[in-house]
């Protein structure tokens, strides 16, 4: 499929080093991003559907690289069908997985993670809930498991593992298991903060330096944040990726992205949700997180969503996150929302605004175009001007 974007005002690239892409145009073919800025005339007229921006902003899907699937689009937890369906109207194209701790009865055992992992995994290969793509099956370390179980997961296709939750003595024991993950290719993940749920461990600074995993969970809490004496160490002791969550402390997330500025560690800085847990679904909580961040620091808006998008993609070694060509098409058009006192998305974010989510592309598909279900209509009309598909793209608003 072939699809095109005309008339943006504004193209916010994902790259906090060089933010904007000038021009006007992003042209999307096969599930890839083609061309973006300026986009041939040609192109335009071949494109099986051409939406007209009207202004609007563009930015790259948001990557939710902390979510607490189970299998299918389903929280036990919440008991809720359809949340990442839902949290596709919020502007969330990716979703990386926080490990299956939430699968009713899961088992503890070391072949039992191993499977559940491997389940998970395979559930979403080919599984896209509102055209959003889940990297599902985070391995949970539990005791028992030793290096050739991560070697054989590696090889089957996990490569994911996640220490917080298992059954050991102590945080510190994470520690071999963590090593044996890394050995295996897997990105390593840590639960960072206060226990999260009743048997679990409060893990803080002197625990993720003696881990050394590649990303530090909710490191503002998830909920229960660590002391504030441990969060300079955590910048600049390690090169330990940070990751602040919607439902974590946001004091403490504005004190973690002001050290990380001042550290000059940008790059390592990551938004997710930690979402659904006791907190909740929260379908525009990535947004929620770039807007209290803009509004209530010196942080910039390109900063705030390169950490949503191009900075998580980096961390985890996926191939979407950045509005550049040879990267997956998955693309957001953003606005200020009808009744605001902002004309434009980042003037809104800026405000402290939630922006309308207008329009919605993965895979080069256009999953809605015009309104979201979850947010205000924008200001911009945001439409679709050819459309050789016989599909309607305007979807479901409220």
């Amino acid at each position: 499929m072939k699809t095109a974007i005309i008339n943006l005002k504004k193209i916010i690239s994902g790259d906090w080093r060089d933010p904007i892409v000038e021009g006007d145009s992003i042209f999307m073919a096969d599930g890839k991003i083609i061309s973006v800025g300026k986009v041939a005339d040609k192109d335009i007229q071949d494109a099986d559907v051409v939406i007209d921006a009207d202004g609007a902003t563009a930015i790259p899907g948001l990557i939710d690289s902390q979510v607490h699937n189970t299998f299918g689009d389903y929280t036990p937890r919440q008991k809720t069908v359809g949340f990442l369906e839902s949290y596709v109207h919020g502007g969330t194209t990716t979703c990386i997985s926080a490990s299956e701790v939430h699968v009713p009865g899961r088992p503890k055992d070391p072949e039992g993670v191993k499977a559940l992992a491997l389940a998970a995994k395979r559930c979403f290969d080919d599984y896209r809930p509102g055209g959003m793509k889940v990297f599902a099956g985070s391995i949970i370390l539990e005791p028992g498991l030793t290096e050739a179980d991560f070697q054989e997961m590696a090889k089957k296709g996990i490569w994911l593992a996640k220490a917080g939750f298992g059954a050991v003595k102590s945080p510190y024991d994470y520690a071999p298991m963590v090593a044996w993950a890394k050995a295996a290719g897997m990105i390593t993940t840590v639960h960072t903060g206060g226990s999260s749920i009743p048997g679990s461990s409060g893990i803080w600074v002197d625990h993720l330096l003696k881990m050394q995993p590649h990303v530090s969970f909710h490191v503002n809490g998830g909920p229960v944040a660590m002391p504030d004496a441990d969060f300079p160490r955590i910048v600049n002791e390690s090169n330990i990726a940070l990751q602040i969550c919607t439902a974590g402390n946001l004091r403490t997330a504005l004190l973690i992205a002001k050290l990380a500025m001042e550290a000059d560690q940008f790059d390592r800085f990551l938004i997710a949700t930690d979402t659904p847990t006791g907190s909740g679904i929260m379908p525009l909580g990535m947004l929620y997180t770039i807007t209290h961040l803009c509004s209530l620091m010196d942080m910039s808006v390109e900063s705030a969503i390169a950490a949503a998008t191009g900075n998580n993609a980096t961390v985890y070694g996926i191939d979407s996150g950045f509005l550049k060509p040879g990267k997956e098409a998955d693309v957001v058009i953003l606005d200020a929302c009808v009744g605001g006192s902002k004309d434009n998305a980042t003037d809104a974010i800026r405000n402290g605004d939630i922006p309308a989510v207008a329009a919605v592309i993965t895979a080069g598909i256009p999953r809605f175009v015009g309104k979201s279900r979850n947010t205000p209509a924008p200001m911009k009309s945001v439409r679709v001007v050819q459309n050789k598909v016989p599909q309607d793209y305007t979807g479901t608003a409220h």
